[in-house]
């Protein structure tokens, strides 16, 4: 069991920006234990109080805002939040995802789908052009995608497009790029997909799909600087190893924004966020959940505490191409021996949502039902044993790794005292920690991920579909694989939901990945700072800010 009296270590931040892999750094967090909910009231005159807050040191058309820092500003290279945070803001695509989780007309002003949605059809907008001037045409948004499936180099999200006509096989090198079933005519883009995917509104928000200029064989359309072409609503101009600097686009389709120049903060050094935003030199920087506990009842900071919707889940995972995780007793034996619920409580400091399944309750059609493995040490021993490992006897020496997991230590903890297993603890750098995943994945790892688009299948089909670049534990079920296309073909919402209950109900039982936790969003924003609601995706789409007086 947990002990009880368990220290809450602080916990690691996350760095600033929406992504499919969430990177951690470590830095010192302020953290108040709230033990019992109706003390709170007695607590609060005793919480860390925060100077006044200063006010912004730059000028009135400017806003400073914390992303993190991008790995890549190319929308086809990206698989981290610090870059698709910024690409957002630079490159557009066909379509966008309010803060309501709504997907909205963003290049296209609209959509139809046919042949009982196996056939997409984008009508872009009228006059659209790139930020130098030459037009934005579908041409651009087929060689944009293609770009995305480039079997030479293709994106770590390839799989956004894998039910289009011939995209996987292209992507995988066992097809032709004319198989690729999108087509391209004036301002009319066509998509053909092998099964119904009327969810793909919402996948072409996602930024790995965004928009680019054709990009020359010289090397540096990604870097910012005076010449940088842009389809979104900012342009990088500038850059130093702890900002980049964004101007308005005069020619985004949406008009040119409110705010004329973003000062975007990639590295806060010595400092933190909350500091950075005492002095006035950022207006809007996401905190991490633990500081918004004490954040709350702070008389000066606690009105500025914004809250939102996340896409995010965090996850435990196996390696289970190889021993002893390719076999099901032994995930099933880790994952029930477990209290997963109290590890997340407690490792939180109760500010993580405990997971019930793999998809965060933001999705819209998200079931409600539990797919958590049971709690149950006894039938856990019971599994080991019958794997032929009664008491860890015989189990390789096995690793948890990650770039810095909060729970980490607990489940180690857990698993010494219900399966008599003893595991290692690790904690890699971020890049490195990439990497691996994707070629040596360890024996357990976790990952913290933000859905690309806000339905299920953003979660189910890239982290465990059959082949995907996104299935670290290699993990290969044909019954969830069927469940995904039934889900996704059905044209019945029920019959939908049915499908995708059973995909998870497989991946609770076969467990090759344990989900831990939903995660929320916080931030602190400056006072009078209009538009600056999380898009649900984890990050803020910085053409709707503007400062209500100025």
């Amino acid at each position: 069991m947990f002990p009880s009296d368990a220290p809450v270590a602080p916990a690691p931040a996350p760095t600033f920006g929406r992504g499919r892999l969430v990177a951690y750094a470590f830095v010192l967090l302020i953290v108040v234990s709230l033990v019992v909910a109706p003390l709170l009231g007695d607590l609060g005159a005793s919480l860390p109080t925060a100077p006044v807050a200063a006010a912004p040191t730059h000028g009135p058309d400017t806003v400073s805002v914390a992303l993190g820092a991008p790995q890549t500003l190319d929308p086809a290279a990206a698989g981290d939040a610090g870059s698709t945070a910024v690409i957002g803001q630079i490159f557009e695509g066909l379509t966008t995802v309010d803060a309501s989780l709504v997907v909205r007309p963003a290049l296209a002003e609209s959509w139809t789908f046919t042949d009982g949605g196996r056939t997409a059809a984008f009508t872009l907008r009228e006059g659209l052009t790139f930020s130098d001037a030459l037009p934005l045409t579908a041409a651009d948004v087929k060689r944009s995608w293609m770009r995305v499936l480039d079997p030479r180099a293709p994106s770590p999200l390839a799989s956004l497009l894998d039910e289009v006509q011939g995209a996987a096989e292209y992507t995988r090198g066992r097809g032709s790029p004319d198989a690729v079933g999108i087509e391209a005519d004036g301002r009319t883009l066509t998509v053909h997909f092998s099964q119904p995917s009327t969810d793909f509104a919402a996948v072409a928000a996602s930024p790995t799909l965004a928009i680019v200029p054709r990009v020359g064989t010289g090397g540096g359309a990604f870097s910012p600087g005076p010449s940088f072409v842009a389809s979104g609503a900012y342009i990088p101009v500038e850059a130093s190893p702890t900002t980049i600097t964004l101007r308005a686009n005069d020619r985004y389709w949406a008009g040119k924004p409110a705010i004329g120049t973003v000062e975007v903060v990639t590295s806060f050094g010595a400092g933190s966020p909350v500091e950075d935003f005492l002095n006035g030199s950022v207006d809007l920087t996401p905190v991490d959940s633990i500081d918004s506990a004490w954040i709350a009842w702070d008389k000066e900071l606690g009105p500025s505490l914004r809250e939102g919707s996340s896409l995010s889940v965090e996850y435990l995972g196996f390696d289970t191409a190889k021993p002893p995780f390719d076999d099901v007793r032994v995930r099933r034996a880790f994952a029930e021996a477990v209290d997963w619920q109290r590890v997340v409580t407690l490792g939180s400091g109760g500010q993580d949502e405990p997971a019930t399944g793999m998809i965060p309750p933001a999705i819209p059609d998200r079931s409600p039902a539990d797919f958590m493995p049971p709690f149950d040490p006894a039938a856990a021993r019971a599994l080991l044993a019958g794997a032929g490992h009664a008491g860890g006897a015989g189990l390789p020496p096995i690793t948890l790794v990650s770039n810095g997991n909060r729970y980490a230590d607990a489940i180690a903890a857990q698993l010494r005292e219900n399966l008599g297993v003893s595991i290692a603890v690790e904690t890699m750098d971020f890049n490195e920690y990439f990497d691996r995943l994707a070629v040596d994945p360890p024996p357990m790892w976790t990952v913290d991920w933000v859905a690309d688009y806000p339905a299920r299948t953003a979660i189910l089909r890239l982290l465990l579909g059959s082949d995907q670049k996104n299935n670290f534990g290699r993990w290969s079920s044909g019954a969830f694989d069927a469940a995904l296309v039934a889900g996704s073909s059905a044209t019945d919402p029920t019959a939908a939901a049915t499908a995708f209950d059973r995909a998870e109900g497989i991946v609770r039982d076969e467990s090759p990945v344990v989900p831990l936790a939903y995660t929320t969003n916080y931030s602190l924003s400056r006072d009078g700072l209009l538009g600056a609601a999380d898009n649900g995706l984890g990050f803020v789409r910085l053409a709707g800010l503007a400062w209500a007086d100025r």
